[in-house]
């Protein structure tokens, strides 16, 4: 019996899996009926269970023969705060104002797909952790469980992530060599002049001018300040203002995100934003302060892992079901943190050429995609562990 006949077996206990979760979303750190039922999951093949890990992640430890060597696989369980657009799902969101539009109930169904094959099989001499992650979406989950411990108490020679792709067709497999999601930098910017009357603005300092300049500048930076040859993306998505209609504010404030796929274009990135700000607001007699929040590092892949990855996916899914070469991406996953401390790659799988994209309100996981997701990732633990 293949990988993938033996997990279409119980294909329909892990459909029902996914969607329990799916009709109950939580956002990041908050997944604690995700989390028992991760755990309670895997206690009941056996498998011994780490609760609370960074926070409400599960890791899973399974062991087979006498093998010393380890691989890590990597799941998020979090939601995302966004209402479920109305649809005739029966298992459809029941949490106001929170959904799973990234599919991370289908991570979450995969995983354990993948823990019930090697329970039961054990075609493996090794450990394989099953790592269960909480707040990918920005919330800083990865860096939690890292700062928990992960690898020291839970060893991994090499670690895999996979995601979901809408627009791709369910049973391919894309993988990026080497680059493959930007880093993302969230950053806020205050303003402060001297509110006013609007009757008098000469008697007050406008600081609603000066954000309006310092947002039209910041647009030129990645134009005129980073080589061409780097990807790099700057965006001022919010601006805000407390005055009235005849109120000048005391105070304005901006915030956006920069991806860059190196840390060093983010750290020049951060520099030119707040050099710039803070040079506009001086000319105009304001003041401006900068901060800025890493939520998630470039992600590279291991070239040797690709290599794995792609190789395994072409023998499961044939050489034309598989793109070893995706184009990088600018969106952004926060399992470039376990990345830059353990080899290992992120690839993705198809969710469907129908699908609608990930964060939007209409976006559900594709069931199908589970049993071809879920098999590639055993056959990646077999074939490192044997």
């Amino acid at each position: 019996m293949t990988i993938a006949d033996h997990i279409a077996g119980f294909k329909a206990d892990l459909m029902q899996i996914r969607h329990r979760i799916h009709a109950h979303p939580e956002l990041g750190l908050q997944e604690f009926v995700t989390a028992e039922l991760v755990a309670s999951a895997l206690e009941s093949l056996g498998i011994e269970t780490h609760r609370g890990v960074g926070g409400t992640g599960v890791v899973g430890v399974l062991r087979s023969g006498n093998g010393t060597r380890s691989v890590g696989l990597r799941a998020d369980m979090d939601g995302l705060p966004i209402q479920e657009a109305p649809n005739q799902l029966p298992y459809r969101s029941t949490v106001e104002g929170v959904s799973h539009a990234c599919g991370h109930d289908g991570h979450t169904a995969i995983l354990l797909g993948v823990a019930r094959y090697l329970a039961e099989t054990r075609h493996f001499d090794g450990v394989v952790n099953l790592i269960f992650q909480p707040a990918e979406e920005g919330r800083g989950g990865a860096v939690g469980m890292l700062e928990d411990g992960l690898f020291e108490r839970f060893p991994c020679d090499t670690i895999y992530a996979l995601h979901n792709l809408p627009a791709m067709a369910i049973g391919k497999v894309a993988i990026c060599r080497g680059r493959s999601s930007a880093g993302g930098v969230f950053f806020d910017i205050s303003v402060t002049g001297k509110g006013a009357h609007a009757a008098s603005p000469h008697l007050g300092t406008n600081p609603i001018l000066v954000g309006c300049q310092i947002v039209t500048a910041l647009n030129t930076l990645v134009a005129q300040r980073i080589t061409a040859l780097e990807p790099a993306i700057l965006s001022v998505t919010r601006f805000q203002a407390d005055g009235g209609y005849n109120i000048i504010p005391a105070a304005v404030t901006m915030s956006g995100t920069i991806r860059a796929h190196s840390r060093a274009v983010l750290a020049q990135l951060q520099a030119e934003i707040d050099q710039t700000a803070n040079a506009m607001a001086d000319a105009s007699g304001c003041t401006a302060t900068s901060s800025f929040r890493l939520v998630f590092a470039p992600l590279f892949n291991d070239l040797d892992e690709v290599e794995i990855v792609a190789d395994v996916a072409i023998g499961l899914f044939g050489r034309e079901n598989v793109n070893p070469d995706k184009p990088v991406g600018m969106g952004s996953e926060d399992f470039a943190f376990m990345l830059e401390q353990c080899p290992g790659a992120h690839f993705f799988v198809g969710n469907g050429e129908n699908s609608a994209p990930v964060h939007n309100d209409a976006y559900d996981f594709n069931d199908d995609a589970i049993v071809p997701a879920a098999t590639i990732m055993a056959a990646i633990v077999e074939r490192k562990l044997t």
